[in-house]
């Protein structure tokens, strides 16, 4: 992470997404992390590596379809073609994820945003939204 600034690992949601991650979908192959990557799990599906991304829910669709195809870009990128599925057992839901035109634009949207943040002298101003209530982040926007 940008300045080695980590999620509070102690907070509830954190460790919920933890738990369910650990007590579902059993039976599948559980993923592995490697270079910014912390994929939850990787199987074979008709002949191509299918990778998932277990949510608790599906209330942030567009964050964790966003996430999963950064995943996708980056494993691409080191020569590996995946489709991608997010899971939500508590919903019974599975959502597939390909990497699109346009998927694509808004990753690297969110790229040249991330370096403006990363790359200036002071953080932006905090500004409340609704996530902060729930941030594991949120420590270090209200010292």
């Amino acid at each position: 992470m940008a300045h080695e600034i980590n999620p509070e690992q102690e907070n509830p949601l954190i460790e919920l997404g933890r738990l369910i991650h650990e007590n579902s979908y059993s039976r599948e192959r559980k993923g592995f992390e490697t270079a910014g990557l912390k994929i939850d799990l990787i199987k074979k599906e008709d002949g191509k590596l299918m990778v998932g991304e277990v949510k608790k829910s599906s209330r942030f669709l567009k964050s964790a379809t966003m996430q999963l195809a950064y995943y996708l870009l980056r494993l691409r990128e080191m020569g590996i073609d995946a489709s991608g599925e997010l899971l939500i057992p508590k919903e019974k839901k599975r959502i597939k994820v390909e990497l699109t035109t346009a998927i694509e634009q808004g990753l690297e949207q969110a790229f040249a945003g991330i370096e403006k943040i990363i790359s200036a002298e002071k953080p932006p101003e905090v500004k409340k939204i609704g996530y902060c209530r729930n941030c594991a982040y949120r420590e270090f926007c209200y010292i």
